[in-house]
């Protein structure tokens, strides 16, 4: 089945496919240089060993490639290539890079020299554990002092560092099977990029203590090694089990039950013109509450709020003031200022979401925490301003920053945050694979804050805003980009298919609402003037929002998948009957044998063909 690549990825640039490594039992996927899903029979055993260049604004250089030169037989391979950074102001960076690997042993090794210095945030080697299976499990870390801890990857995600000044971790990939990686050239450390919604445990090089941005003499060799050792102590006569091939993948019914979580949408000053333009649309989809942004930092005003009256009016359901308190005088003047303003627009939300503008901004390991009024401050001083409007706090930024600056909720009736999944990596797979760590957020965050009202988003694949750097990146190109304000799949089947992904792996944390788009604008489900598809066109978004915000309110059931990196599902009850929905997160067509979930009636007998990035919602019997 040819699908056209727009309509999937909403740009018709194709990411190359990798080059498949194999020596033995061990097997990496060679992808822009660098190392993913290394597996050991069958086994992934990292998700990926990358060497990166981040800028000043952890932004990631894409580097030339050249003299790429591959060598493999049955019991090796050998990989050769420079690599050249373009910086600002003509600096560059040109890194020689060598892979090699046989069959229980990976060597990963660069040395970057920079003819007229480089600065960056970050040269050096990242090493990805996948979570999945990994997650509270044992492992043993090595020190550079040569101490060695026998310790845990974290199963909630910790807000620092797990581990620091590393030389090597070892952990089990199955039973009598080991693996340890070992890094080389510099002290290493690492990081829960669950935090990020990264479904990994990243190890970096250059603690975060250590300033940034830094130089690169001219001429001076930063020279690193990785190595992954596998240590394989079964029985040689022993048969691995043989891998699932061309099966369909199976959904079954689970035990797990709750209710589906209302719906919002997203509405900006800047985009409430374009909104109320789109009010039939608007009508359409019917989402339970309108988020609307308010930022007096940004100059948002009075006029800004009677867009919002006006908005609110053709919705006639509830809606929240989303607010980021500048927090350049007292919280209770400001506050009170804004309640004025909101006298004189007529505006009255249901909740108010506030949280200081400052905290929009990441403070990393090592750096000093910005000057902020105390947020029981904040809570009491909107307590006042706003008296018998529910009052919200947490980030308006990510689940790293309410981990790191957790909120004293006492004051609160409920709790909010959103998620990105493009900070670190913007490449189809990474994104997808972002949906993994969903669950592991929303445990977190619940044992945190226990059974406090808890609301998600908006939560988007462009960003927003940028907590690690001064600006989001333009993408007019159209490009998959980290850390981009615009991103093609947004318009795409991809964009479509990630949302009800997400929407299923956040079900059992008992969302109060879960907000996934805007109306309009980049973030929307209405295209604009200026992009690539027809303005005022429906993208294939807008699908999977009217059906997530139709069944608000509705009782769901678990649908355990075979392959949930591939294929998830949930059961949906209300007085119209069961539906089963399902998702195919990837971009093959995906065959699924939903038998066991009570057939489908157009099914029954019959395995559920999937086409890429695909969703279907099939009436039960």
């Amino acid at each position: 089945m040819t699908v056209d690549a727009f309509q999937l990825y909403g740009t018709r640039l194709v990411e190359t496919p990798p080059v498949r490594l194999r020596a033995g039992k061990l097997e990496a996927d060679l992808a822009n240089g660098n190392l993913r899903t290394i597996r050991y029979d069958g086994t992934e055993v990292l998700r990926a060993i990358s060497y990166l260049v981040r800028d000043r604004d952890w932004g990631t250089y894409s580097p030339e490639i050249v003299d790429l030169r591959i060598e493999q037989n049955d019991d090796r391979f050998e990989v050769a290539y420079l690599a050249r950074c373009e910086g600002p102001d003509d600096t560059k960076l040109i890194i020689d890079v060598r892979i090699s690997g046989n069959a229980n042993r990976l060597d990963f090794e660069a040395e970057a020299v920079a003819p007229t210095g480089f600065e960056t945030n970050r040269c050096g080697f990242c090493i990805l554990h996948p979570i999945v299976g990994v997650a509270g499990s044992p492992a043993t870390v090595e020190h550079v002092d040569g101490e060695i801890v026998a310790t845990r990857f974290p199963d909630l995600i910790e807000p620092w560092q797990p581990f620091k000044d590393m030389r090597a971790i070892t952990h089990a990939v199955m039973p009598d099977v080991q693996a340890e990686c070992r890094m080389e050239g510099d002290t290493f450390e690492m990081e829960d990029q669950r935090n990020w919604s990264d479904a990994s445990y990243k190890t970096y090089v250059r603690p975060l203590a250590l300033p940034w941005p830094y130089q690169i003499a001219a001429n001076q060799l930063v020279r690193q090694k990785t190595s992954l050792i596998v240590k394989d102590a079964r029985d040689a006569t022993r048969h691995s089990p043989a891998a699932a091939s061309g099966g369909a993948i199976k959904l079954e019914l689970g035990a797990r039950t709750g209710t589906m979580p209302d719906i919002g949408v997203i509405i900006t000053p800047e985009d409430a013109d374009a909104t109320l333009s789109a009010k039939s649309a608007l009508t359409e989809i019917a989402p339970q509450e309108l988020l609307f942004h308010f930022d007096p930092g940004a100059g948002h005003g009075v006029e800004a709020l009677r867009r919002f009256v006006a908005i609110a009016t053709v919705h006639r359901g509830r809606s929240t003031l989303e607010i980021a308190l500048p927090c350049k005088s007292s919280p209770s003047s400001e506050t009170a200022e804004i309640a004025r303003q909101m006298q004189l627009a007529g505006f009255r939300p249901d909740a108010i979401m506030i949280s200081p503008s400052v905290d929009r901004q990441s403070t990393p390991p090592g750096s000093t925490w910005p000057e902020c009024p105390p947020l029981d401050e904040v809570y009491t001083a909107a307590r006042a301003a706003f008296p018998g409007i529910r009052i919200g706090g947490g980030m308006l930024s990510y689940f790293t920053e309410l981990n790191r600056k957790r909120v004293p909720d006492g004051q609160l009736d409920f709790v909010s945050h959103c998620t990105n999944p493009i900070v670190h990596a913007a490449d189809d797979l990474s994104v997808m694979q972002t949906l993994e760590a969903l669950p592991f957020i929303t445990r977190s965050v619940r044992a945190i804050y226990g059974d406090k009202p808890y609301r998600i988003g908006p939560s988007t694949i462009p960003m927003r805003q940028n907590p690690y750097g001064s600006r989001t990146i333009d993408n007019p190109s159209g490009a998959r980009i980290p850390m981009a304000n615009r991103d093609p799949r947004h318009n795409g089947r991809f964009g479509e298919a990630f949302a009800l992904g997400y929407a299923i792996r956040v079900l059992g944390a008992d969302l109060e609402c879960l907000t996934l788009s805007a109306l309009s604008g980049p973030f929307g489900l209405i295209a604009g003037p200026g992009e690539p598809t027809e303005p005022g066109g429906r993208r294939p978004l807008f699908n999977t929002i009217r059906t997530l915000s139709a069944l608000a309110g509705a009782s769901w059931q678990e649908c355990v998948s075979s392959s949930p990196s591939e294929v998830l599902s949930f059961v949906a009850r209300d007085s119209a009957g069961a539906t089963l929905h399902v998702v195919n997160l990837t971009g093959e067509e995906r065959r699924v044998d939903c038998s066991t979930c009570r057939s489908a009636r157009e099914n029954s007998g019959r395995d559920l063909l999937l086409a890429p990035f695909a969703t279907a919602a099939l009436p039960l019997e």
